[in-house]
C-alpha cells in the first residue's frame, strides 16, 4: 500500500509537472495544470471526511443490527448450520477438534458481515490448525484451504458498502445485495475448486510428528462461543439449509430489481425481530453495538483522506483520462468499464485502499452510486476479500513462510469473483 500511495502521487505531480511546462493559456483552457493539481488535493481531502461523517448513520444502524443479530445467537445457528459442509472440506482436521470450531465461527462472522469478529476466531484457527501441522513453517492443506475461503470474501451482507452507497446519494444502497450473494458465491466455489486443483502441483509432505501448543504459550482453552458446536444440526437440516442459500441465486438473477427495495426494510424487521423473539433488551443492545459503528465510522477517515487525494491527484493530472482510454478498447468486451478497474486491481492489495476507490468512484459526478459502474465496483468491494493482507496476517501469525498454493488458490478466487461481478451487473443493471 505504500508503494502504491506513492507511487499514484508521485506520477501525479510528475506527469502535472510536464502539461505544466508544456501548457498555453487560451480562451477555453485557463486553469493551470498544477493550479487544477492543488484544487483536487484540497477538494479531495474535503470530501473524504464529509463522505466519512455521512457513512456515520448507515455504519451505526448496521453494527447495531448486527450486535442484536448475534446477542440473539444467529452466530451460533449459522456456524451449527454449516458444520456439515466444513467436516467434507476439512478431512483432515478432526471433527471435535478446537480448529474445527474457529474456523466454523469465522466463516459464520464472515457470512453475517462481522469483519471484526471474525479475524479473531481466524487467528485462533490458524493458531490450531497449526497445533495439526506436522511440518512447522510449511501451510497444510486445511491451512491453505481455510485461507482460500476466507479471501474468496464468502459474504452475504455487505454493511460497509451499503453505507457507503447511502452516504453516497444512492436511491437504493442495498441494490448490491443480490449482486453481491452472486459474485462471492462464484468466487467461494472457484476458491474450493482451485485449492484441489493446485494442491496437486504442491503435494503435502508429512513431517516428523510434534506436540507444540498454540503460539508456543501453553494450551489454548476452547472459546466460550464455540460450546455446543461439536453436535450442530441434523445433516439435512444444514443441507436444506444451503438449498435455500442457493436458491436465492436464481431469484437474485430474475428479480432482483424488483426484490431489492424490500431488502433494507425486511433486513432491519427480521434482525430486530429475531433478537426480539430470543429475548434479547433489542433496544440496549442495538445502542451498545451502535457505538462501534460510529467508531468505525471514523477511524477510517485517514484512509480515506490519503487514498482519495492520491486518486483526486491521479485524476487532475490526466492520468486516469490516458488509462481509460488505453484500456476501455480492451475491458469494454466483457463489460468491465476501464473506470472500475482500480477497483479491481487494488482489492486484492488493500482493503482501505478499494474501499476509498470505491468512494472516489461512487461520488464522482459522472458515475454515480446507481449507474452500472457504481453498482459493479459496490459489488467487487462487497463480495471479494484483501487476499495479500489475509495471508499475511493470518500465515503471519504462526509463522508459516512456505504458503504453498495458497496466494494461487486466491487469486483465482479474485478473477472468479470480478468475472461474476461483471456478469450479473451486465445481467440486472447494464443498459
Amino acid at each position: 500500500m505504500n508503494r502504491i500511495f506513492f507511487f499514484l502521487v508521485f506520477l501525479s505531480f510528475c506527469t502535472t509537472a510536464y502539461r505544466q511546462w508544456i501548457w498555453l493559456p487560451s480562451a477555453g483552457n485557463t486553469i493551470a495544470p498544477m493550479q487544477a493539481l492543488t484544487t483536487s488535493i484540497v477538494e479531495s481531502a474535503n470530501s473524504a471526511v464529509t463522505l466519512s461523517l455521512g457513512m456515520v448513520g448507515m455504519m451505526t444502524l448496521f453494527m447495531g443490527l448486527m450486535k442484536v443479530a448475534e446477542a440473539g445467537g444467529l452466530l451460533m445457528i449459522i456456524a451449527r448450520l454449516i458444520r456439515p459442509l466444513m467436516i467434507r472440506l476439512f478431512p483432515d482436521v478432526p471433527a471435535d477438534h478446537p480448529a474445527m470450531g474457529a474456523m466454523i465461527m469465522n466463516l459464520a462472522a464472515n457470512v453475517m458481515g462481522l469483519g471484526n469478529a471474525a479475524t479473531p476466531f481466524g487467528i485462533r484457527a490458524m493458531q490450531e490448525l497449526d497445533r495439526l501441522n506436522t511440518c512447522k513453517g510449511t501451510a497444510t492443506n486445511a491451512m491453505v484451504m481455510f485461507l482460500a475461503i476466507n479471501t474468496s470474501g464468502v459474504a452475504v451482507l455487505p454493511t460497509g458498502v451499503i453505507g457507503l452507497r447511502a452516504a453516497a446519494g444512492s436511491l437504493d444502497p442495498a441494490a448490491v445485495l443480490p449482486t453481491t450473494l452472486f459474485a462471492t458465491t462464484c468466487s467461494t466455489v472457484v476458491a474450493v475448486i482451485a485449492v484441489k486443483f493446485f494442491q496437486r502441483f504442491f503435494p503435502w509432505q508429512e513431517g516428523k510428528a510434534v506436540e507444540e501448543t498454540a503460539a508456543e504459550g501453553g494450551a489454548v482453552e476452547p472459546l466460550q462461543e464455540m460450546a455446543g458446536l461439536s453436535e450442530g444440526y441434523p445433516s439435512w437440516v444444514s443441507w436444506l439449509a444451503f438449498l435455500g442459500l442457493a436458491s436465492l441465486i436464481p431469484l437474485t438473477i430474475i428479480f432482483g430489481k424488483a426484490l431489492s427495495p424490500w431488502i433494507m426494510p425486511s433486513l432491519v424487521m427480521a434482525l430486530l425481530l429475531f433478537g426480539f423473539m430470543r429475548k434479547v433488551r433489542v433496544y440496549e443492545v442495538f445502542v451498545d453495538g451502535a457505538k462501534d459503528g460510529f467508531q468505525l465510522a471514523t477511524r477510517i477517515i485517514p484512509y480515506l483522506v490519503a487514498i482519495l487525494v492520491a486518486v483526486g491527484m491521479f485524476r487532475a493530472s490526466g492520468g486516469m483520462d490516458g488509462l481509460v482510454a488505453v484500456l476501455a478498447p480492451i475491458t469494454s468486451l466483457i463489460n468491465l468499464p476501464a473506470e472500475a478497474l482500480p477497483m479491481a486491481l487494488m482489492r486484492p492489495l488493500s482493503g482501505s485502499g478499494a474501499f476509498a476507490v470505491l468512494a472516489s468512484t461512487i461520488q464522482n459526478p459522472a458515475i454515480g452510486p446507481d449507474s452500472y459502474t457504481g453498482i459493479l465496483v459496490s459489488t467487487l468491494q462487497g463480495s471479494s476479500e484483501t487476499t495479500f493482507y489475509v495471508l499475511a496476517v493470518y500465515f503471519g501469525a504462526v509463522q508459516v513462510h512456505r504458503i504453498r498454493h495458497a496466494l494461487a488458490a486466491g487469486l483465482a478466487a479474485d478473477l472468479a469473483g470480478v468475472l461474476g461481478a461483471v456478469a450479473i451487473c451486465s445481467w440486472l443493471y447494464l443498459p
